[in-house]
């Protein structure tokens, strides 16, 4: 990989190679600093080879050495600081300051809505909704995990998604595959894997929305052309963990339900994001997916495969009466319910879950999270930087506190739910006390994970990434999945990793005369395929089981699966460019 100047690679207009390089030219006035993109022996290869060293840190700590997560991110966070400062000529200032704005955004909102999402998963287990919606599965559904699988895993999980998001569906989703007898790792693997497809519309198509206003393309014509990109990859999932899950012997017994389900998520993200309305694209998918693949079962069942029968000996023990749950759903801590799960109907399990549903709608359409919000310029960070790759533009550093955000909407929902399902204040409290039990780790290990993707970007290791893979030529096509990838593995949000790296992807795109729109909408679905193996998804995602401490073995299991899903996208990226561009949207840039 050479330097953009004087190279076969195209040269980028905002970026000027000569004034990226040299130390002397790293501020502006006084006061601003000035990001620097190849200060290694001014070689954009060799600065692109240092600028991994946090990421490369983080992924052999969890995947190699099998370090706890918040272990491998304090040593990512240590990495970058020394490499950010001693390398990039970045003031230790302005690396604490990033690092701090980081931490803080890892707490609010993020954090704050997996906090108050994991307080209804305990107000539903302490209930007794979760042993009723364990035993509504085992009704209404063939006695088979492989499709508890697919149903809960996929379309249940991509409901999740919609309403919360940031690891939250993989912590419930693989509680509840649990309850029905997965080992706890494989639930969490497969729900990794599962939670990509509705990623990109994620929290009422916030990164969309993001990935319009960095790039300024119109946010309705990038939803356009996501639309028809993960439907594609939406088709594949079930068939692919499927195979994964029972092998080739199950997808040949159960390809009508897996075609069922991915189909009708597919069809129905391909039908919202381009023709109603991409903010209500994961909502309208996950349900038509979870409506559309329960009515097939009523018709259809698979024949019955004793390897995969759902074990009812947990079931019987609660029906029996008994008065506790295991611990392997509260973290640990074993609780009382407040009723015998043999006295809750069924189909009451359902009901934290559509609470949530409705009050994250509803909140969301009278444009609540706005009420009271307060953009807080950051102290002593914003616009103290400057962003040499895009002109020397003066990098913002806004933090938005919305009070009545989405967590308080789920938070809202948690207590309705107590007081629907007659929780006593008493269980409620307890509720709280398991939630920050279980969540605590998790959070430092966020704020820690969020803090190094910050420092990253103000620093300006994360451009040199993007820079160097800009800088390939005609490869940058096979490469352009992968830098949304990275800026979702180190932020785990599909949204920051558009704010990061869209606009260079759009920058990069005219410069080889490809086409700004795909590669735009190709950066927010590559990033999806990085969230399975994000730090902080998995931390979230083993809150509520027994895995805490082996985040580094959900890694190595889930890492492949990610690297080849990124690559089918790539293939399908120079596929949309050279051979069906028809497909793609076309759009002026937005005003």
């Amino acid at each position: 990989m050479r330097a953009v100047a004087g190279s076969a690679a195209p040269r980028l207009d905002c970026y000027n190679a000569r004034q990226a390089t040299g130390r002397d030219h790293n501020k502006i006035g006084d006061t601003m600093f000035r990001q620097l993109l190849t200060p290694v022996a001014g070689s954009l290869g060799w600065s692109f080879l240092v600028a991994l060293f946090p990421v490369v840190t983080v992924l052999l700590l969890l995947g190699a050495l099998r370090r706890p997560a918040w272990q491998a991110a304090l040593a990512g966070l240590a990495v970058a600081f020394a490499v950010a400062v001693i390398g990039w000529d970045m003031p230790v200032a302005l690396a604490l300051e990033a690092s701090v704005n980081g931490a803080v955004f890892a707490v609010w909102p993020v954090m704050w809505i997996v906090v108050n999402a994991l307080l209804l998963y305990n107000v539903a287990v302490r209930s007794g909704r979760c042993d009723a919606f364990r035993r509504w599965i085992l009704t209404h559904l063939p006695n088979d995990r492989r499709i508890v699988l697919v149903v809960i895993g996929f379309c249940f999980g991509a409901l999740l998604e919609g309403i919360s998001g940031f690891g939250t569906p993989v912590a419930i989703t693989s509680s509840l595959l649990i309850m029905v007898g997965f080992p706890a790792i494989e639930a969490l693997v497969f729900v990794l894997i599962f939670n990509t497809a509705p990623v990109a519309f994620g929290a009422l198509g916030a990164p969309v929305t993001v990935l319009g206003a960095v790039t300024g393309l119109p946010a309705a014509t990038l939803a356009a052309m996501i639309g028809r990109q993960l439907p594609i990859m939406a088709l594949i999932l079930p068939f692919y963990v499927m195979a994964l899950y029972g092998g080739a012997r199950s997808v040949a017994r159960l390809w009508p339900v897996l075609l069922v389900a991915g189909g009708s998520f597919a069809c129905a993200q391909f039908l919202a994001s381009n023709f109603i309305d991409y903010t209500l694209t994961d909502v309208l998918s996950s349900l038509g997916s979870l409506i559309v693949t329960i009515g097939f079962l009523r018709l259809w069942r698979p024949a019955p495969d004793p390897h995969f029968a759902i074990s009812r000996a947990a079931l019987g023990a609660a029906a029996a009466g008994a008065a506790t749950i295991d611990a392997a759903d509260l973290g640990g801590h074993k609780q009382e319910l407040e009723a015998t799960p043999a006295e809750i109907a069924p189909w009451q399990g359902w009901l934290p879950w559509v609470i949530v549903s409705a009050v994250v709608i509803v909140w969301s359409s009278f444009k609540i999270p706005k009420l009271g919000q307060q953009d807080i310029p950051w102290p002593g960070l914003h616009k103290a930087i400057s962003i040499t790759l895009y002109g020397d533009k003066p990098y913002a550093a806004i933090w938005s506190f919305q009070p009545l955000g989405t967590g308080t909407a789920i938070l809202l929902a948690a207590v309705i739910t107590a007081a629907v399902v007659r929780l006593s204040p008493g269980a409620f409290i307890a509720c709280i006390g398991a939630t920050i039990r279980q969540i605590w780790i998790a959070v430092v290990t966020v704020m820690l994970i969020v803090a190094l993707a910050y420092l990253m970007n103000y620093s300006g290791l994360a451009y040199t990434l993007g820079l160097g893979a800009a800088s390939t030529g005609r490869w940058f096509l096979l490469f352009s999945p992968f830098l949304g990838w990275v800026a979702v593995f180190l932020s785990g949000s599909d949204t920051s990793g558009n704010a990061l790296f869209g606009n260079l992807q759009v920058v990069a795109a005219k410069q080889l005369g490809l086409n700004p729109v795909l590669f735009a909408a190709t950066n927010s679905s590559g990033g999806v395929m990085g969230k399975m193996i994000s730090p902080q998804n998995i931390a979230t995602g083993v809150s509520v089981t027994k895995l805490q401490g082996r985040e580094g073995e959900i890694l190595a299991r889930t890492f492949l699966h990610s690297i080849v899903l990124t690559v089918v996208l790539a293939v399908l990226v120079v596929v949309t460019q050279y051979l069906l561009p028809g497909i793609i949207p076309s759009a002026a840039p937005s005003p």
